[in-house]
């Protein structure tokens, strides 16, 4: 069922429910059409609707209010009804309202509490992080020494910026400290997961022997972290049976929405360190809310807590100047890490990721336009069909040789072709046909089965539907191979440096996966992009789904479409309705009040 289907019937449940509880015919009809407007506006990815969105002035919406209120179906909070009006005018579904509230609520607890303090052996934080001979504050060992203080710690950065590092020297000097730590470590799909414990094992080749060994080895979804029950919706770790663990690192944290996020800071037993990393300049997630941008917004300090980090990383006090100073309700939780250690401030993909990041359209096309050998500008469509060949002929090249399954997936992740549509002729499904067409017929495998059949050597399809019995989750990619009669068999990674095979029918909902959309892509790095763009303007474009999709790549990108659509994404910042900041200042004046009564 549609989201505009779902939204009629439950203004017309609305509608009916306010008629049973004696509400005026201007009443219903008010109540009908916020009903519908907010469900909406949640499919939309907003956790909420401000009634300023739904009158023309003021006055309307007080009116308007009014109106909803005696509807009886709308309610404040307390009041318990299906649609919630909090004390800044903005509409909720019920059910969004209390997972804002128990996200504030799980969140705000962390945050106000200190961790177990860590007994360090002397110096290592020094060796992980050697002092910079010009005073300069290094925030990567700011955040590993932040983290070991706190059970929340949100550390926001871009590509290159060193996350990874972060994170290998932080679980160095908890597992020195204590070796029987029970870490986990998740993403939000198993292309993310599976590249954070690559990622992780890269940055701990620098660590000793011994810390080296006590690393996690593997990496889950955070799907598969919560244990997925027959039952939509529900896990079996929540905050009545918790993770069994002390420490929790959730990477590319940007793609947790509202309902996910909550289920998670829940599960987490209350001793234990949460850390989350992501990139708040990324795109926010398909479903409602945008948790993590929220979370990392103010990485205010106070100055208790310069000084301590000061004492532990041997940094002066007045080196450590975070970018914000107005204190917040996560004051002292989060970190911004903002030196990348891949792309130079002046690189091609440097200097267009922060153009774009910073909103300058001109700058953005004069990085395309200028000679730069990690930057290719596409302007004629011609030029489109060799672009996408020339980016799979190393795959080819491998299917051909017969090269074994870690080459393959090496091969294959070289490239990809992103872009923001699924429908069109640069849409996602036209993309992925074409160079389905082009594999098939240029690899010319003898048991190719034909064009009957989607199935031939070499196909990649990435899972669209999570399958906790076959342990595969949306987001996992597979490649297909023959087996020694023919029959097509689609290879997975098992996280662990292995292999899983399945016969196709077997797998759950899939796709082809030459080309994703940009939203699909959130979480994988490739060494190469192709950036199908629209050739005219559209809604979907945005300016976090352009630095997404450009970040993505970490030595080339090549970008395909008009400057008019380049300028008017990078003009056209994501806005996502949401009221989490203001359920954790509340939950903080509460706090303080109780503890001033105290």
């Amino acid at each position: 069922m549609s989201a505009h289907d779902l939204a009629e019937g439950f203004a017309a449940h609305c509608a009916r429910w306010a008629a049973d509880l004696g509400a005026s015919g201007v009443a219903q009809k008010a109540a009908s059409q916020a009903a519908r407007a907010v469900s909406l506006a949640t499919a939309a990815g907003h956790v909420c609707l401000p009634l300023d969105e739904l009158a023309d002035s003021a006055a309307e919406a007080e009116s308007l209010s009014a109106r909803l209120l005696e509807s009886g179906v709308v309610g404040p909070p307390e009041a318990r009804r299906p649609l919630v009006l909090d004390a800044q005018g903005r509409l909720y579904l019920g059910r969004y309202f209390g997972y804002e509230g128990r996200l504030a609520a799980a969140l705000g607890a962390r945050a106000a509490t200190p961790a177990q303090s860590v007994a360090l052996p002397t110096g290592l934080l020094d060796k992980l992080f050697p002092p910079r001979a010009d005073g300069r504050a290094d925030w990567q060992k700011l955040a590993v020494a932040l983290a070991l203080e706190n059970r929340l710690t949100v550390i926001s950065g871009g590509p290159g910026t060193g996350k990874t590092t972060t994170v290998a020297a932080l679980l160095a000097c908890l597992l020195a400290a204590e070796p029987e730590l029970a870490v986990a470590l998740a993403a939000p799909t198993g292309k993310a997961a599976a590249r954070m414990i690559e990622a992780l094992n890269a940055r701990a080749e620098k660590l000793p022997e011994a810390l080296r060994a006590r690393l996690p080895r593997e990496a889950s979804t955070v799907h598969r972290l919560l244990g997925v029950t027959p039952e939509p919706g529900r896990f079996r770790h929540h905050a009545g049976n918790p993770l069994p663990i002390d420490v929790l690192v959730v990477d590319e944290a940007s793609m947790l929405d509202l309902a996910l996020a909550t289920r998670l800071v829940e599960a987490v037993p209350p001793h234990a360190r949460l850390i989350l990393l992501g990139d708040k300049d990324q795109l926010a997630a398909v479903e409602a809310g945008a948790v993590f941008a929220e979370l990392s917004a103010n990485p205010a300090l106070s100055p208790a807590r310069v000084a301590r980090l000061a004492e532990l990383s041997g940094t002066p006090a007045a080196a450590i100047a975070p970018p914000c100073v107005a204190p917040g309700p996560l004051t002292d939780c989060v970190v911004w890490l903002t030196e990348s250690h891949r792309f130079a401030d002046d690189s091609g993909i440097g200097r267009l990721a922060g153009a774009i990041r910073a909103g300058d359209g001109a700058a953005a096309v004069a990085c395309l336009e200028a000679d730069e050998p990690a930057l290719v500008w596409l302007r004629e469509e011609a030029e489109i069909g060799p672009a996408l060949e020339a980016g799979y002929q190393p795959y080819l090249a491998a299917l051909r040789s017969g090269a074994g399954l870690p080459d393959l997936f090496a091969a294959f992740d070289a490239f990809r072709v992103l872009s923001p549509l699924r429908d069109g002729p640069r849409g996602v499904e036209a993309v992925n046909a074409r160079l389905a067409r082009w594999l098939r017929t240029a690899l010319a495998h003898p048991v190719d089965p034909g064009p009957r059949s989607p199935w031939f050597p070499g196909r990649p399809v990435m899972v669209l539907r999570n399958d906790p019995t076959l342990g595969l989750f949306n987001g996992d990619i597979g490649l297909t191979l023959p087996d020694d009669q023919g029959e097509p068999w689609v290879h997975f990674p098992d996280g662990a440096g292995g292999w899983r095979a399945f016969p196709p029918g077997r797998l759950p909902e899939h796709e082809t996966a030459l080309a994703l959309t940009v939203h699909k892509a959130q979480g994988s790095e490739f060494d190469t992009v192709l950036v199908l763009l629209p050739d005219a303007p559209v809604q979907v474009m945005s300016r976090e789904l352009l630095y997404t999709a450009v970040t993505r790549a970490r030595q080339h990108a090549t970008l395909a479409g008009p400057a008019a659509v380049i300028e008017a994404a990078v003009a056209t910042p994501t806005r996502r309705y949401s009221g989490l900041r203001d359920r954790l200042k509340e939950l903080a004046v509460t706090t303080e009040g109780h503890n001033a009564k105290g």
